[in-house]
């Protein structure tokens, strides 16, 4: 009877840490315990390993006389789900030297079946990477799993079917042959909405390409029907590619989140209904998970009907569109959540969607337009920096052709505005990336403004009654029209531009 170690890993959404998988045998009657803070999906592991062992050809452990503990370390680690179960069956195999391999440097993951069959295990993707930091050489994991993790170089991906096919590798009888490559694909086809299959609009194609190249939160606001939804699809499809370090970022939290059907090499796009509990939106439960805002991350977050979420769902937005993250604080502990997204929130000027604007009269009480908007605090309202009305289009512009330029071209607009401020930040070495993302100071380096401009914004900001947030949030919509049109300094017109897209009609 000896001890054994062999080496899993456990997530925590985009953190990771190795699980040391000890295995002690001694004599005397057959009990089986797994130590180490275990949840219930670990505790069972004790009879999914048992049988797989036992339909692999080997003997049970249950056919011997001997006190089984297996221990997961660090022993202060909540341990979930059944990830582990691998490790446990090749720890355990090892003490009871029924197989003999080097466990140094390899690192095992995947769920048993009674048979002895991988079931493919969720967040993959983040364990290789950590794998790879640390210096491990192979990686084992599902075949399922095998290309998600094979995204990381420099670290040897083995995709495996099942326990006996993994005992004949280890043990040099029949080698499993090495998972190739993965390379980044496209995860999925560019929305299917065009810019120029929206009817006029033109105001408001010219705000999302602003809040496009700056990576600025924008509302639209207007009648029912009047493309609101169909210009935020749009919006998705001018934005650039991802990076990889974004690609693989965000294709680790789907992987996370046991929802990755395909790499994420475009920005996201969510959807969340207007019914959605704010668990959902944020994240949380008892055991942390990421919400809708973590799954928008580098990309975008469309919250249609707007006033029609929860309050508690729409104060809860504060923290992310300011600080890009969300902390969620349980009696477990705390987890932050990246959410750097752009959010475009589509709304009624009222319940009825007629206040304000041409057609239909508005036929809603003062006391039921008060409440409706009162759902908008001001806190919110600061943070969206492109307020865009979007009025009804004349039937006679319905029955035309396309107009307007394509997405396309907005989106080689995009990519130009992005490289300026990518090359400004570098040189620089500044920390943003989009001018939504510049600091006070950076706002200092980064809009030099004339001097007309500086005098037309302090005269707008003392007559709107702009809040020092609103204040930076016009300089940097003000530095992202400059760059649209290749201008080093923000003028006077720019500026002009930038405190035209302040709430009007939607006044809170």
């Amino acid at each position: 009877m000896s001890v054994s170690k062999v080496t899993s890993a456990q997530t925590n959404l985009l953190s990771v840490y190795a699980v040391e998988v000890e295995t002690d045998l001694s004599r005397g009657l057959y009990a089986f315990s797994v130590i180490g803070l275990p949840d219930q999906a670990v505790e069972e592991a004790k009879d999914r390993v048992g049988a797989a062992i036992k339909n692999s050809g080997l003997t049970s452990p249950k056919q011997k006389n001997q006190k089984i503990v297996i221990s997961l370390a660090p022993a202060n680690e909540k341990k979930e789900g059944a990830a582990f179960d691998l490790a446990i069956a090749l720890s355990y195999l090892l003490a009871a030297e029924d197989v003999d391999f080097n466990p140094k440097s390899k690192l095992f993951l995947g769920e048993l079946s009674l048979d002895g069959g991988l079931r493919a295990v969720r967040g993959v993707l983040p364990v290789a990477k950590f794998a790879k930091e640390k210096g491990y050489k192979e990686m084992y994991v599902p075949k399922d799993n095998a290309k998600e993790a094979a995204l990381i170089e420099g670290l040897d991906v083995y995709g495996v079917e099942s326990l006996g096919e993994l005992l004949k590798h280890l043990s040099g009888e029949k080698l499993i042959k090495k998972q190739a490559k993965t390379a980044f694909g496209k995860s999925r086809e560019r929305t299917s909405v065009d810019f120029a299959d929206v009817r006029g609009q033109e105001r408001a194609k010219r705000g999302l390409l602003i809040a496009a190249a700056g990576g600025h939160n924008v509302s639209m606001y207007g009648p029912p029907g009047t493309g609101k939804t169909m210009l935020a699809k749009a919006f998705a499809g001018i934005l650039p590619e991802l990076t990889f370090d974004e690609a693989l970022e965000a294709t680790s939290i789907y992987s996370v989140a046991g929802i990755l059907s395909g790499f994420v090499t475009e920005p996201p796009f969510r959807s969340p209904h207007h019914t959605a509990s704010y668990v959902s939106l944020v994240g949380g439960g008892a055991t942390p998970k990421p919400g809708e805002v973590t799954l928008a991350h580098r990309g975008v977050l469309f919250m249609d009907e707007f006033p029609e979420f929860e309050r508690r769902v729409i104060e809860s937005l504060r923290q992310p569109l300011e600080d890009k993250i969300i902390s969620v604080s349980r009696a477990k502990g705390t987890v932050r959540f990246p959410a750097d997204v752009i959010l475009i929130a589509a709304m009624n000027p009222c319940p009825c969607g007629n206040f304000g604007f041409r057609g239909k009269q508005c036929v809603c009480s003062p006391g039921a337009l008060q409440r409706y908007r009162r759902k908008m605090s001001g806190p919110i309202v600061d943070r969206i920096d492109l307020w865009l009305e979007v009025d009804r289009v004349l039937p006679r512009d319905l029955s035309e052709g396309p107009d307007g330029a394509a997405s396309h071209l907005f989106r080689q607009k995009v990519t130009d505005a992005r490289e300026l401020q990518r090359a400004r930040f570098e040189k620089l070495k500044s920390k943003a990336g989009k001018n939504s993302e510049m600091s006070a100071r950076d706002i200092i380096n980064f809009v030099p403004l004339k001097p007309e401009a500086r005098q037309t914004l302090n005269m707008a900001a003392e007559r709107l009654g702009f809040s020092p947030r609103v204040y930076h949030r016009m300089l940097k919509v003000a530095r992202t029209i400059a760059d649209l049109e290749g201008s080093p300094e923000v003028s006077r017109d720019h500026i002009l531009e930038a405190v035209e897209y302040r709430p009007k009609k939607f006044d809170m």
